[in-house]
Protein backbone atom coordinates (compact mmCIF):
# COMPACT_ATOMS: atom_id res chain seq x y z
CA UNK A 1 0.00 0.00 0.00
CA UNK A 2 2.73 2.30 0.86
CA UNK A 3 4.23 1.69 -2.37
CA UNK A 4 1.40 1.95 -4.39
CA UNK A 5 0.74 5.79 -2.42
CA UNK A 6 4.82 6.45 -3.14
CA UNK A 7 3.66 5.42 -6.71
CA UNK A 8 0.25 7.63 -6.47
CA UNK A 9 1.74 10.49 -5.60
CA UNK A 10 4.86 10.63 -8.16
CA UNK A 11 2.47 10.38 -11.14
CA UNK A 12 0.76 13.42 -9.71
CA UNK A 13 3.87 15.51 -8.66
CA UNK A 14 4.90 14.80 -12.54
CA UNK A 15 1.82 15.32 -13.78
CA UNK A 16 1.44 19.21 -12.01
CA UNK A 17 4.97 19.68 -13.20
CA UNK A 18 4.76 19.20 -16.33
CA UNK A 19 1.83 21.49 -17.50
CA UNK A 20 3.65 23.78 -19.90
CA UNK A 21 3.73 23.19 -23.71
CA UNK A 22 6.57 21.83 -24.78
CA UNK A 23 7.33 21.62 -28.40
CA UNK A 24 9.15 18.27 -29.49
CA UNK A 25 10.56 16.50 -32.78
CA UNK A 26 10.59 12.74 -33.15
CA UNK A 27 12.76 11.86 -36.16
CA UNK A 28 12.81 8.23 -36.37
CA UNK A 29 12.07 5.92 -39.06
CA UNK A 30 11.31 2.45 -36.71
CA UNK A 31 7.15 3.07 -35.99
CA UNK A 32 7.13 0.82 -33.02
CA UNK A 33 9.81 2.70 -31.20
CA UNK A 34 8.59 6.36 -32.59
CA UNK A 35 5.21 5.55 -31.26
CA UNK A 36 6.64 4.42 -28.14
CA UNK A 37 8.07 8.11 -27.79
CA UNK A 38 4.96 9.17 -29.03
CA UNK A 39 3.37 7.53 -26.11
CA UNK A 40 6.24 8.32 -23.58
CA UNK A 41 5.31 12.30 -24.45
CA UNK A 42 1.44 12.02 -24.47
CA UNK A 43 1.34 10.90 -20.82
CA UNK A 44 4.19 13.02 -18.95
CA UNK A 45 3.15 16.11 -21.74
CA UNK A 46 -0.07 15.84 -22.65
CA UNK A 47 -0.52 19.71 -24.10
CA UNK A 48 2.94 19.21 -26.21
CA UNK A 49 2.86 20.32 -30.08
CA UNK A 50 4.77 16.90 -31.25
CA UNK A 51 6.58 16.75 -34.88
CA UNK A 52 7.54 13.70 -36.77
CA UNK A 53 9.76 12.37 -39.45
CA UNK A 54 11.01 9.52 -40.82
CA UNK A 55 13.98 10.76 -42.66
CA UNK A 56 16.62 13.21 -42.60
CA UNK A 57 15.80 15.44 -45.08
CA UNK A 58 12.22 15.90 -43.60
CA UNK A 59 13.39 16.37 -40.11
CA UNK A 60 15.23 19.42 -41.22
CA UNK A 61 12.40 20.78 -43.43
CA UNK A 62 9.94 20.50 -40.08
CA UNK A 63 12.72 22.12 -38.21
CA UNK A 64 13.13 25.26 -40.46
CA UNK A 65 9.58 25.77 -40.08
CA UNK A 66 9.44 24.94 -36.48
CA UNK A 67 12.08 27.31 -34.28
CA UNK A 68 10.45 26.82 -31.20
CA UNK A 69 11.57 23.19 -30.99
CA UNK A 70 12.68 22.29 -27.43
CA UNK A 71 14.18 18.83 -27.98
CA UNK A 72 14.70 16.48 -30.77
CA UNK A 73 14.77 12.85 -30.27
CA UNK A 74 17.01 12.15 -33.48
CA UNK A 75 17.54 8.58 -34.56
CA UNK A 76 20.98 8.22 -35.01
CA UNK A 77 21.15 5.94 -38.32
CA UNK A 78 17.73 6.92 -39.81
CA UNK A 79 17.42 7.79 -43.92
CA UNK A 80 19.80 9.90 -44.90
CA UNK A 81 22.16 9.94 -41.78
CA UNK A 82 24.96 7.99 -41.68
CA UNK A 83 27.44 7.89 -39.04
CA UNK A 84 26.83 11.12 -37.23
CA UNK A 85 26.15 12.99 -40.29
CA UNK A 86 22.28 14.07 -38.72
CA UNK A 87 23.34 15.34 -35.85
CA UNK A 88 26.13 17.11 -36.87
CA UNK A 89 23.78 18.71 -39.62
CA UNK A 90 21.43 19.93 -37.08
CA UNK A 91 23.97 21.12 -34.80
CA UNK A 92 25.53 23.02 -37.65
CA UNK A 93 21.77 24.55 -38.83
CA UNK A 94 20.18 24.40 -35.86
CA UNK A 95 22.45 25.29 -32.81
CA UNK A 96 19.77 26.98 -30.57
CA UNK A 97 17.74 23.34 -30.92
CA UNK A 98 18.34 20.56 -27.76
CA UNK A 99 19.32 17.20 -29.72
CA UNK A 100 18.82 13.88 -27.95
CA UNK A 101 19.99 10.70 -29.98
CA UNK A 102 18.05 7.57 -29.84
CA UNK A 103 19.77 4.66 -30.99
CA UNK A 104 19.61 0.70 -30.56
CA UNK A 105 23.76 1.31 -30.66
CA UNK A 106 24.84 1.56 -27.14
CA UNK A 107 28.52 1.43 -27.61
CA UNK A 108 30.53 3.43 -25.16
CA UNK A 109 32.79 4.89 -28.11
CA UNK A 110 29.61 6.04 -30.30
CA UNK A 111 27.75 7.28 -27.15
CA UNK A 112 31.02 9.32 -26.34
CA UNK A 113 31.60 10.83 -29.55
CA UNK A 114 27.92 11.94 -30.32
CA UNK A 115 27.58 13.79 -26.64
CA UNK A 116 31.01 14.76 -28.34
CA UNK A 117 29.37 16.48 -31.15
CA UNK A 118 26.92 18.27 -29.42
CA UNK A 119 24.44 15.98 -28.24
CA UNK A 120 22.16 17.11 -25.10
CA UNK A 121 22.22 12.89 -24.73
CA UNK A 122 21.91 9.57 -25.62
CA UNK A 123 18.71 7.21 -25.03
CA UNK A 124 19.69 3.69 -26.07
CA UNK A 125 16.21 2.24 -27.29
CA UNK A 126 16.86 -0.41 -24.65
CA UNK A 127 15.70 1.81 -22.33
CA UNK A 128 12.57 1.73 -20.12
CA UNK A 129 9.84 4.21 -20.83
CA UNK A 130 10.39 5.75 -17.51
CA UNK A 131 13.94 5.59 -17.79
CA UNK A 132 12.96 7.95 -21.15
CA UNK A 133 10.84 10.03 -19.18
CA UNK A 134 13.45 10.76 -17.04
CA UNK A 135 16.32 11.58 -19.33
CA UNK A 136 13.80 13.81 -21.41
CA UNK A 137 12.97 15.41 -18.07
CA UNK A 138 16.71 15.99 -17.78
CA UNK A 139 17.80 17.65 -20.90
CA UNK A 140 14.62 20.01 -20.72
CA UNK A 141 15.83 21.18 -17.86
CA UNK A 142 19.22 22.08 -19.37
CA UNK A 143 21.01 19.26 -18.50
CA UNK A 144 23.01 16.54 -20.09
CA UNK A 145 22.23 12.70 -20.31
CA UNK A 146 23.49 9.02 -20.49
CA UNK A 147 23.18 5.78 -19.31
CA UNK A 148 24.10 5.68 -15.41
CA UNK A 149 27.51 3.66 -16.17
CA UNK A 150 28.80 6.28 -18.54
CA UNK A 151 28.50 8.78 -16.67
CA UNK A 152 31.96 9.68 -15.30
CA UNK A 153 33.46 8.32 -18.43
CA UNK A 154 32.71 10.76 -21.04
CA UNK A 155 35.75 12.11 -22.85
CA UNK A 156 36.29 15.45 -25.48
CA UNK A 157 36.30 14.91 -28.96
CA UNK A 158 39.85 15.35 -30.48
CA UNK A 159 40.05 18.86 -32.12
CA UNK A 160 40.91 16.91 -35.70
CA UNK A 161 37.50 15.37 -35.18
CA UNK A 162 35.85 18.31 -34.63
CA UNK A 163 37.67 20.12 -37.64
CA UNK A 164 36.79 17.38 -39.92
CA UNK A 165 33.08 17.37 -38.37
CA UNK A 166 32.58 21.13 -39.43
CA UNK A 167 33.80 20.41 -42.93
CA UNK A 168 31.02 17.63 -42.92
CA UNK A 169 28.36 19.67 -42.20
CA UNK A 170 28.61 22.10 -44.87
CA UNK A 171 27.64 19.41 -47.09
CA UNK A 172 23.63 18.85 -48.32
CA UNK A 173 21.96 15.74 -47.21
CA UNK A 174 22.41 15.25 -51.31
CA UNK A 175 26.21 16.15 -51.22
CA UNK A 176 26.55 13.88 -48.39
CA UNK A 177 24.77 10.61 -49.64
CA UNK A 178 27.25 11.02 -53.07
CA UNK A 179 30.13 10.87 -50.92
CA UNK A 180 28.64 7.70 -48.85
CA UNK A 181 28.75 6.40 -52.73
CA UNK A 182 32.27 7.63 -53.41
CA UNK A 183 33.52 5.11 -50.19
CA UNK A 184 31.46 1.98 -51.22
CA UNK A 185 33.52 2.36 -54.62
CA UNK A 186 29.91 3.60 -56.90
CA UNK A 187 31.22 4.90 -60.13
CA UNK A 188 29.17 8.05 -61.52
CA UNK A 189 26.92 6.50 -63.84
CA UNK A 190 25.57 4.17 -60.80
CA UNK A 191 25.04 6.93 -58.38
CA UNK A 192 23.41 9.09 -60.65
CA UNK A 193 21.37 5.93 -61.44
CA UNK A 194 20.62 4.97 -57.84
CA UNK A 195 19.68 8.97 -56.99
CA UNK A 196 17.51 9.44 -60.30
CA UNK A 197 19.54 12.59 -61.42
CA UNK A 198 22.25 12.88 -64.47
CA UNK A 199 26.01 11.81 -64.26
CA UNK A 200 26.67 15.58 -64.51
CA UNK A 201 24.77 16.32 -61.44
CA UNK A 202 26.78 13.63 -59.76
CA UNK A 203 29.89 15.13 -61.20
CA UNK A 204 29.08 19.11 -60.46
CA UNK A 205 28.00 17.64 -56.52
CA UNK A 206 31.55 16.06 -56.64
CA UNK A 207 33.05 19.32 -57.79
CA UNK A 208 31.18 20.80 -54.55
CA UNK A 209 31.81 17.94 -52.11
CA UNK A 210 35.90 18.07 -52.69
CA UNK A 211 36.18 22.20 -52.73
CA UNK A 212 34.04 22.09 -49.28
CA UNK A 213 36.26 19.37 -47.90
CA UNK A 214 39.27 21.02 -48.98
CA UNK A 215 40.46 17.81 -50.93
CA UNK A 216 41.25 16.92 -54.60
CA UNK A 217 40.39 13.00 -55.32
CA UNK A 218 38.11 10.42 -54.10
CA UNK A 219 40.67 8.74 -52.38
CA UNK A 220 40.96 11.57 -49.89
CA UNK A 221 37.27 11.63 -50.29
CA UNK A 222 36.86 8.27 -48.45
CA UNK A 223 39.83 8.51 -45.79
CA UNK A 224 38.09 11.59 -44.59
CA UNK A 225 34.27 9.97 -44.27
CA UNK A 226 36.08 6.58 -42.80
CA UNK A 227 37.59 9.20 -40.32
CA UNK A 228 33.57 9.72 -38.97
CA UNK A 229 32.84 6.52 -39.07
CA UNK A 230 31.04 4.54 -35.93
CA UNK A 231 32.03 1.64 -35.37
CA UNK A 232 28.68 -0.57 -36.63
CA UNK A 233 26.56 1.13 -39.10
CA UNK A 234 23.75 -1.52 -39.54
CA UNK A 235 22.22 -0.54 -36.19
CA UNK A 236 19.69 1.89 -35.88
Amino acid sequence: MGDTGDRLGYDMAFQSENTSMYHFHVADDHPLFRNAILEVIKRHYPDAVVGQSMDLDSAIRDLEKNDETDLLLLDLHMPGSQDLFGLIMVREKFPSIPVAIISADEDADTINRAMGHGACGYIPKSCSPQTIYDAMHTMLNGDRWVPDDLRNSLTPVDSEEKDLAAKIATLTPQQYRVLCYLREGWLNKQIGYELGITEATIKAHITAIFRKLGISNRTQAVIMLSRMSLKDEAVS
